[in-house]
């Protein structure tokens, strides 16, 4: 799912269990003022690190899915 006008994006994943249809996310991030605010990460090693490996800077970065009070550990926000 994109949606680029508001800068949220969204990785799912759709199938079949058990003969019932499933669904549900694996990332979910959005862009503001500059920074990325990973939402959800149900992704097995995270995406947090690939951000990193592909030169985004960790201040960037911000683990919103965490209790505020360790959010704002995680960038300047």
């Amino acid at each position: 799912m994109l949606n680029e006008t508001r800068d949220r994006y969204a990785l799912m994943q759709v199938g079949w269990d058990r003969g019932r249809r499933v669904r549900g996310n694996l990332i979910y991030i959005t862009l503001q003022d500059g920074k990325v605010y990973i939402e959800y990460d149900g992704m097995e090693c995270g995406i947090t690190q690939n951000l990193i490996e592909e030169g985004l800077p960790e201040n960037d970065i911000v683990l919103a899915f965490l209790p505020y009070s360790l959010t704002a550990l995680t960038a300047a926000v």
